[in-house]
């Protein structure tokens, strides 16, 4: 009688953290938008879901975008880079401008790098201040992460993929 040795294998270890199915209770990993198993949504479930996607700035080190040569009077935020959008400028005619992913964000921002409501920028008297909103990325201004900054002319802000220049014209 020949003897066979069955190796066991150890059970994979779930890597991160775990969504688990509302409607079959399957675990599924981190991320995923539908179950495994039965293919219902886990996202729309849950109230506190985060669908913002992780981004380091700097990954996209492409080259920046002329500044437009029409700019309007006054404080403008003009994208330099980022969603294909160079170019784009933004009067800051407003004492509170939001920018975001919200469809009603003042400067709307379509890029899942881009949290709801990221920042806003604010006049305060002769100045403006950019303030983040709790974001899952962060508000960078030269670079640098800030919970709230006074911006001067020539200030690179980055909101997701997104940079932009501020330019007092």
């Amino acid at each position: 009688m020949e003897k066979t040795l069955l190796r066991q294998t150890p059970p994979r270890k779930a890597t991160g953290s775990s969504m688990f199915c509302p409607e079959c209770g399957f675990r599924n990993t981190e991320g995923a938008g539908f179950c495994a198993r039965c293919g219902a949504s886990i996202i729309a479930e849950q109230a506190d879901a985060q669908t913002t996607m992780s981004y380091q700035p700097g990954e996209d080190e492409r080259e920046l975008g002329p500044l437009a040569d029409d700019l309007p009077e006054g404080a403008t935020l003009v994208i330099r880079s980022g969603g294909g959008r160079a170019g784009e400028t933004y009067p800051l005619t407003q004492d509170r401008t939001t920018l975001g992913r919200h469809p009603a964000a003042d400067i709307f921002l379509d890029d899942v790098t881009v949290s709801r409501n990221h920042a806003v920028v604010e006049r305060e008297g002769t100045h403006f201040a950019i303030a983040d909103q709790d974001s899952l990325n962060g508000t960078y201004v030269n670079r640098r992460r800030i919970e709230r900054h006074v911006l001067v002319e020539g200030d690179e802000v980055q909101v997701g993929k997104y940079k932009f220049t501020f330019i007092v014209a």
